[in-house]
């Protein structure tokens, strides 16, 4: 893949921690990944946190201190960094068609009154995150807690007053949570597997042989 042999050409110091490997890593024990679990979801949360909570910027603008909805994305990118579910394009591409959805969504309904929209709030959260997972489904970006990120523009005051604001928090904190991912998960272990599409899977010998005589059966 062209995006692997991108990353083998830069220094060693650089690429290892975007993922590239020039062999397979061997299997690392349980408890060295139980460990990396642990420190890279509470790295990644608490950095999250810290940022949005003392930086004057967002707390002026009303930003919460986190999206819960990233306390599902750590489970994925720092406790199960093989699935493809994991991976950066779909942490920050699904992260965003959710909070894009469910924002825009939301501002439909906010147009009727008050007490319709309170009534019609049901509708409003389920649409966005129909919607988020189809768009996640037709982009290659499905990344389950992005329906979360999805439903909090619709259901939660908080989230719901940022508007469009939410779209840029939700980017930023993705950058957050992949930037500590980058760091925690490659000391012991590798992440990601893949930037944008996975590598294709190598074709299986018997395949190879008869390819190269041309023949049907080997």
């Amino acid at each position: 893949m062209a995006q692997t042999h991108r990353l083998s050409t830069l220094p060693p110091w650089i690429s290892h921690w975007l993922g590239y490997r020039s062999s397979p890593p061997s299997k690392r024990p349980d408890y060295v990944v139980w460990i990396w679990s642990f420190i890279g979801a509470f790295c990644g949360i608490s950095v999250i946190q810290a940022v949005f909570s003392q930086a004057q910027y967002f707390i002026e603008r009303g930003v919460p201190s986190i999206v819960a909805s990233y306390g599902a994305s750590a489970v994925l990118i720092y406790g199960a960094v093989d699935a493809p579910l994991a991976q950066p394009r779909a942490l920050i591409v699904g992260h965003f068609i959710g909070a894009f959805m469910g924002t825009g969504i939301t501002k439909l309904f906010l147009l009727l009154p008050a007490e319709r929209f309170n009534e019609l709030q049901w509708l409003a959260a389920s649409l966005s995150c129909a919607c988020s997972i189809v768009l996640m489904q037709m982009t290659g970006t499905t990344h389950p807690p992005a329906g979360a990120t999805a439903v909090l523009a619709a259901v939660n005051v908080q989230t719901r007053e940022m508007g469009w604001y939410y779209l840029p928090v939700i980017l930023f904190s993705s950058t957050l949570a992949l930037a500590v991912a980058l760091i925690t998960n490659n000391l012991q272990r590798r992440y990601p597997l893949f930037w944008f599409y996975p590598s294709p899977a190598p074709a299986p010998l018997n395949l190879l042989r008869r390819s190269d005589y041309g023949c049907d059966s080997y």
